[in-house]
């Protein structure tokens, strides 16, 4: 049976494109920039993706080397999360309206030093660009975005029902720091033991993407991710909602490295069925200040077809991290 993206490479070949379908720049609703101290977070349910129309017309804002790269994964599901991974940043980015509209297509992107990919902007040099930055995360079953400006982000996503192979305090020994290692054998539960494991692993990685070098130049014995009480006043006025449970803070666990006080984070249950963690650089005037939330916006997409603020929804539960939750109008 032909797949769905099967279809719509052969749908590539004839050059079908675009007579049926609304254009990529107008049908994206424009965005306003993340604020200071505001992260974007957008995800997409690979699940309700189901239209061969539209993911034809997803193929179609990729560059020649994304569809080749794309298409040459085996496995129809395999090969959708890998497009839909990389139209969620596209769209997303063309998004935000920097002194003109954009085309998502017309993206280019570069990596650095340490493969973390960046916006390679390609127009005249009299631009004022802001510091756009972003961080993708993906598993089989949710896709995410995020995105700031001027403070480095990263973000991960895991299934809270992940399983492992290995046995947890086996595989944390292996990669966790020593603190870590123990906060994990005081927990008696075998079930609490694996979320509180995930959980755990999702702040790292998220930390990790933040500071931009990868796991090889990171290695997650490196540092400690702990929690410190946090109950500072808010805002409590609707669509607001300030989270005042427990924050985490990094600490190195070999003297490498001293960057605890650079890095906030926000811990997130998504639809029920994910931890999703956020983690930005604080700004340099507020390190060691406490009480300051990280403004976060939530959208769930069907790019091009219908975007969701679910900010203020049981769809996303904090629980961890100071955070205020905005509700935004396009």
């Amino acid at each position: 049976m032909t797949s769905l993206l099967d279809k719509a490479r052969l749908m590539v070949n004839m050059h079908c494109f675009g007579r049926n379908l609304i254009t990529a720049s107008s049908s994206l609703p424009p965005v306003q920039l993340p604020a200071h101290k505001e992260a974007h977070f957008w995800y997409v349910l690979p699940d309700e993706v189901k239209s061969t129309n539209l993911l034809n017309q997803y193929v179609e804002i990729l560059s020649p080397c994304e569809k080749e790269n794309i298409f040459r994964m085996h496995g129809e599901q395999l090969k959708k999360r890998a497009l839909l991974a990389r139209v969620l940043v596209r769209t997303t980015l063309a998004r935000y309206q920097m002194n003109c509209q954009i085309d998502p297509k017309s993206l280019k992107f570069r990596k650095n030093n340490y493969g973390k990919p960046e916006v390679d902007w390609q127009y005249a040099d009299d631009w004022s660009l802001p510091p756009l930055h972003f961080n993708i995360s993906h598993t089989s079953s949710l896709i995410a975005c995020g995105v700031t400006v001027g403070s480095p982000i990263g973000i991960d996503v895991e299934e809270k029902q992940r399983k492992l192979k290995n046995d947890i305090l086996a595989f944390a020994r292996r990669y966790l720091s020593p603190h870590e290692v123990e906060t994990l054998t005081h927990i008696a539960d075998p079930e609490l033991q694996r979320h509180e494991f995930i959980k755990l692993w999702t702040l790292k990685e998220a930390y990790v993407k933040a500071l931009g070098k990868g796991f090889s130049a990171s290695p997650f014995k490196t540092f400690t991710v702990r929690l410190r009480d946090h109950m500072e006043g808010g805002i409590h006025d609707p669509p607001h909602m300030i989270c005042k449970i427990p924050d985490f803070t990094v600490e190195p666990s070999d003297g490498l490295m001293d960057l605890s006080s650079n890095w906030q984070f926000v811990l997130l249950e998504l639809v029920g069925s994910h931890y999703a963690a956020i983690c930005i650089e604080q700004d340099r005037i507020n390190i060691g200040k406490e009480g300051i939330p990280i403004n976060l916006t939530v959208r769930k997409t069907i790019p091009f077809v219908e975007d969701e603020c679910t900010s203020a929804t049981d769809n996303v539960v904090v629980i961890g991290g100071l955070t205020r939750l905005l509700l935004h109008d396009y």
